[in-house]
């Protein structure tokens, strides 16, 4: 078994009441009296798990779900009401924005600061200096104060800084939602290529494509409780099938993707099925051709989906999962066919869903959606059939 990085059993977080200022007062007396206040609210509780090294786990759930909280107690910034942590080897997080850097220093200040707090020496700095100037890629400002800098430039060099460190466990919160494209792809390459080297990682992101891209496990937190834990595909198809419930209550329909400039899907339609309105029987192959267009002469990444018409997922599976690169035709476009042998789905509505995705499979740029019907004559239960053999 691999090495125990990081530990945690029983942890909760509760923050004493103090709207006013005598309950401030009271819960101060009570905290020095005893170690703990009475009442407050709980942001986190029941949580248990293990990261080891090698591994790489999300933490995902909507906001207000306690996963800024949790990483703030992984990392020492606050110490949790009840529960332990415990932590092995090196670690390098990066939470809030500009989180230990201070604005009236340089940028070149604050990298040889955060560096040395990282564990490198002078002289090591020294020696990395110009990598890490280099992936900044934020010029002159780094003789400037960090006050002066945007949100994206304290992002490129607080990554600059870890990525030049390696630790044992990366801790991230939404750094990637922060910064430009082309920075956001860089630091995607550099976190595959930290995990291909037997790197850990423990990120937090909204992005489930990401999530499912970086990491192999996840835990959801819910109201501050965990919620499921496991595989992250297992994990993040439940809590999107959960959106989309709560979208579908709150809209009455569901909502289709608006469309972005840059790549974008041409066409998509169904080829197998009848006119009009496509309309398969059930078990019958559904073939989708799909017309991409690409705004720099690369290759866009294809997702084709299939959601039932409340909304529900029922499958989806993006060109690039299986390493199949799409074909450029004659009039510039890229082009596919994706086709889905002995189609399982029980009779009802669907829509199905393209989405025109950059070619690092990073960003969804474009949607469209086609209708279609499932025939047939069965009273069946649930999305799918599944083959079975009954023995009595």
């Amino acid at each position: 078994m691999s090495e125990l990085l990081l530990a945690l059993s029983g942890v909760r977080k509760t923050y004493p009441p103090t709207v006013h200022s005598t309950q401030r007062f009271r819960a101060f007396l009570q905290i020095l009296a005893r170690g703990r206040s009475a009442g407050g609210s709980t942001v986190l509780q029941d949580i248990d798990f293990e990261v080891r090294r090698g591994e790489s786990l999300a933490l995902i759930g909507a906001n207000g779900a306690g996963k800024s909280t949790l990483l703030k107690i992984i990392t020492g910034v606050l110490a949790p009401s009840d529960g332990s942590v415990e932590r092995h080897g090196s670690q390098a997080a990066l939470l809030e924005l500009g989180a230990g850097f201070d604005p009236e220093y340089t940028g070149l200040e604050n990298l040889r600061l955060n560096a040395a707090l990282l564990g490198l020496s002078r002289r090591e700095v020294d020696e990395k200096l110009d990598d890490i100037l280099a992936f900044a890629d934020i010029g002159a400002s780094i003789h400037e104060p960090v006050k002066h800098y945007s949100s994206g430039m304290v992002v490129r060099l607080g990554f600059a800084i870890v990525a030049s460190v390696s630790p044992d466990l990366l801790i991230t919160d939404e750094i990637l939602a922060v910064g430009d494209e082309s920075f956001q792809k860089k630091c995607i390459r550099w976190i595959e290529n930290y995990l291909n080297r037997g790197g850990t990682l423990l990120m937090v992101s909204h992005n489930m494509y990401q999530v499912q891209k970086l990491c192999r496990h996840a835990l959801w937190l819910d109201g501050g409780k965990p919620r499921a834990m496991g595989d992250v595909f297992d994990v993040t198809q439940s809590y999107l099938a959960w959106h989309e419930r709560k979208d579908a209550r709150e809209s009455g329909h569901a909502t289709a993707h608006a469309g972005a400039e840059g790549y974008s899907v041409q066409a998509m339609h169904i080829v197998s099925g009848q006119d009009g309105e496509p309309a398969l029987d059930m078990g019958e192959d559904l073939t989708v051709r799909l017309s991409l267009r690409s705004p720099d002469g690369r290759a866009p990444v294809a997702l084709v989906g299939i959601v039932r018409a409340d909304g529900t997922p029922v499958y989806g599976v993006a060109s690039d999962h299986d390493g199949v690169v799409l074909r450029q035709a004659d009039d510039g476009d890229y082009v596919a066919e994706i086709c889905f042998r002995d189609l399982p789905l029980l009779p009802g509505g669907y829509v199905l869903r393209g989405h025109a995705m950059d070619p690092e499979g990073l960003r969804l740029f474009d949607t469209v959606e086609v209708n279609f019907t499932v025939k047939g004559r069965s009273r069946e239960l649930g999305l799918i059939r599944l083959r079975h053999d009954w023995r009595v």
